[in-house]
């Protein structure tokens, strides 16, 4: 016996030098499947979305199966003759060997009582070839010298990406779990002394109508040139990172990452940016200024500033992020910067429209929200009065950003426009209004908060409370409109940038329902 098993141990050596390897494949199981499919009438059900034509390894079982759900999709039955007759509609029968073949398939199987396993091995033997498929390019195109080193990343990412996301399906739930899931939410909101269910802006009368960023959301802030695009989403980081201490991810693409802390400290010290930029500070300025930045420092905040960044990239670079921080919210600065790698150049609209896609994607993927900026092209430049806060219309490039983003928010700045009062005649310099225009799971409206020019700053108004429940125009002397399905306008931005002062919240944990 030890010796036939040495004789059988030789051969298959023999075999292996001789012919090298052999991709991963279960032919008898491929056979056993289509002939079970065609035992039973209701086997398809069990393995259609498990498996495509593809997911075969033997082109006649291929086109056999594409034969098969061709029946299927036009609700036809499925047995040797049906099949037999669709191969030959297609002229494809000759090619999978004939009636012959067919008939014996039904043979190699007694009943479809085991097709749901042999199925999925099948789908894991063609996941286990498209990696070696795709490894194999990757090595081929990693001896070409001609081939850019950084696009090669982004497609081995991209293809490893698409086996995965092609391949592994997510099983549809009972409702009854994931209304569980919705109720604890909700209780736990409710146990918050604040009300958020997300992660805070730090901005009362903002969380007031967006109980926070939500998990999985794709928000976009839009503005024109000069509105403090920059300067919002960085006063925000410092509120969600240093009040929150939630992990907060930056990708600014525009600025430098020293440029940006440079001005994050600026804002935090209250001391001004050209003080820090020559570094004449008095004393008494040093002190301040060592004492202030300590949270800062500390703060889970983590600064990506590479620049073109491609939405492979970003997309690797926050899974990493997210696997070894924990972050709870990514934020990009801005989107029109960025690139969707080398397969995708000339057609701009397209691209912004992959890339918009993409982020909506990544917030889902990683189930936490995605803020994104966004330029904002002329035409609010052309109109007057009231007419120049922008309007969803206005977002640059392409429409797929509104149609994507389950937020979008404008920033918009009167005296920007010349425009000091209001109609009541309230004074609007340093007044900035947050217009929300889109909000899928919520109202839209706007809210005012104070912008510190010099500081490039933006913090809640005067007189605002700690809790953004607070009954508005009672508790805290302030007002804001909000209106279900209204299209808003929007503002100008600019990369302004700064951190802001929001209140206090601590974050509890409510107990198990």
């Amino acid at each position: 016996m030890a010796g036939a098993n040495n004789y059988n141990n030789q051969s298959k050596n023999k075999v292996d030098l001789d012919y090298g390897k052999v991709p991963p494949q279960a032919l008898e199981l491929e056979e056993a499947v289509l002939g079970a499919i065609m035992l039973e009438k209701d086997a398809i059900i069990s393995v259609g979305d498990l498996l495509t034509a593809e997911s075969f390894y033997k082109d006649a079982h291929q086109k056999i199966y594409r034969a098969i759900m061709s029946l299927s999709a036009e609700e036809e039955p499925i047995d040797i003759l049906t099949v037999t007759e669709e191969l030959k509609k297609e002229g494809t029968l000759d090619d999978v060997g004939g009636p012959f073949y067919i008939t014996q398939l039904t043979n190699r199987v007694a009943s479809a009582a085991h097709i749901e396993f042999h199925a999925r091995i099948i789908a894991q033997k063609h996941i286990q070839r498209e990696l070696i498929r795709v490894s194999s390019d990757i090595q081929s195109q990693a001896f070409d010298a001609s081939v850019d080193v950084a696009d090669l990343l982004d497609q081995a990412q991209q293809d490893v990406f698409d086996i995965a996301e092609g391949n592994i399906k997510k099983e549809s739930a009972h409702i009854r779990p994931l209304a569980d899931e919705v109720i604890n939410q909700i209780i736990e909101a409710g146990k918050r002394e604040d009300g958020l269910s997300g992660v805070p802006s730090g901005f009362t009368a903002l969380d007031r109508i967006t109980s926070g960023w939500q998990k999985s959301d794709l928000v976009i802030i839009a503005a024109r040139p000069s509105m403090g695009k920059t300067a919002f989403i960085l006063s925000m980081t410092r509120n969600m990172a240093i009040d929150h201490k939630a992990p907060i991810a930056i990708f600014s693409l525009e600025m430098g990452g020293d440029q940006l802390v440079k001005r994050m400290m600026s804002s935090e010290t209250e001391l001004g940016s050209e003080k820090l930029r020559s570094g004449h500070l008095e004393p008494f300025e040093w002190e301040i200024f060592h004492n202030k930045i300590k949270e800062l420092v500390e703060a889970p905040i983590y600064v990506d500033d590479t620049p073109g960044l491609s939405i492979y990239e970003l997309r690797s670079k926050c899974r990493r992020l997210k696997a070894k921080y924990d972050i709870s919210c990514i934020i990009i600065d801005y989107l029109q910067l960025m690139t969707a790698g080398s397969d995708m150049k000339g057609n701009r609209e397209q691209e912004v429209s992959l890339i918009s896609r993409q982020l909506k994607i990544i917030a889902k993927e990683l189930n936490i929200p995605v803020i994104a900026l966004s330029q904002l092209n002329r035409g609010v430049e052309q109109r007057t009065g009231d007419a120049k806060k922008p309007m969803l219309s206005d977002l640059r490039e392409s429409g797929a950003i509104e149609q994507d983003a389950d937020m979008v928010l404008f920033i918009h700045r009167p005296e920007r426009y010349g425009i000091t009062e209001d109609a009541e005649g309230n004074s609007l310099l340093g007044i900035a209004d947050i217009i929300i225009a889109k909000h899928r799971n919520g109202a839209v409206g706007e809210v005012q908060l104070r912008f510190r020019t010099q500081l490039a700053q933006f913090t809640d108004l005067e007189g605002e409370s700690a809790n953004p429940f607070a009954t508005p125009g009672l508790d805290d002397g302030k007002t804001f409109s909000s209106s279900m399905n209204q299209e808003s306008k929007e503002p100008n931005g600019f990369d302004d940038i700064g951190a802001g002062f929001g209140g206090s919240n601590d974050f509890e944990d409510a107990p198990p329902f």
